[in-house]
């Protein structure tokens, strides 16, 4: 069979909203020789935030735009689709959003990796049980983030949501910003602190912070990014993007 000059290991299909400008720069960085990204935009505009009204009004728009995203990046014959936007994959809980999984991956005809479950399958492997989370969003996502992780078996005992005012917002973040709210949060209770959003820039951070700390922290665009790579047999080991990248 023939194969792709530069994707002769795999071609990844990775969407995510327009606004977003950091899923994209990180799983470029965390892209191993053999292995692809091309990227689809989900259309949205920088949408005002400000209550949980604007929120869904957000997810909603993501929404309606989605598969005709996927569409425009099956016409490269992707092996795989990455979900690059999180909030979508945590809605309704696990069930719900298994089954969304399950549709899209129908509608795109290849399997799927969303940070969800890329979460979820780094925590089990890490064997934390109560966690704390960090979010971009307003408190409804909140909610159903919390809802998700607990239908999975974990504690969500600290949940810090940073209530961004719009998309472009999440990624003017700073690290130190983002540094303290981790520190705030973290105390001998909590096993383990996982990051969710994006557009949220904590690849570097997570590393940092979880060496200081001495505690898993989990990065959802590294977390995802690895799931995509194990589920394609994908196992190179590679140092300086953290414990999921060095082991199989």
């Amino acid at each position: 069979m023939s194969r792709d000059a530069l994707g002769w290991r795999c071609k990844f299909a990775v969407v995510a909203p327009s606004t977003n400008t950091i899923v994209q720069p990180d799983m470029e960085a965390l892209r191993p020789d053999g292995v692809t990204n091309h990227f689809g935009r989900i259309h949205v505009p920088n949408m005002p935030v400000h209550d949980d009204a604007d929120f869904l009004a957000l997810v909603e728009a993501i929404g309606a735009e989605l598969y005709a995203t996927v569409d425009r990046c099956k016409t490269m014959a992707p092996d795989y689709l990455i979900m690059g936007m999180s909030a979508l994959m945590f809605w309704d809980g696990r069930a719900a959003s298994e089954k969304r999984m399950r549709a899209l991956s129908e509608h795109a005809g290849v399997p799927v990796s969303a940070g969800s479950f890329a979460c979820e399958a780094a925590l089990n492997l890490s064997g934390a049980k109560r966690i704390a989370v960090i979010s971009p969003y307003m408190p409804i996502s909140d909610v159903n983030v919390t809802r998700f992780f607990e239908d999975c078996g974990f504690t969500v005992a600290k949940f810090k949501g940073l209530r961004c005012n719009s998309p472009i917002a999440i990624a003017e973040v700073q690290a130190d910003t983002l540094r303290r709210h981790l520190l705030e949060m973290d105390d001998d209770s909590i096993e383990a602190i996982v990051q969710v959003g994006t557009n949220l820039s904590m690849l570097g951070l997570a590393l940092e912070m979880e060496q200081e700390l001495g505690k898993p922290v989990i990065a959802i665009n590294a977390a995802t990014y690895w799931h995509a790579l194990r589920a394609n047999g994908i196992n190179d080991q590679f140092a300086g993007h953290g414990p999921l990248f060095e082991m199989h």
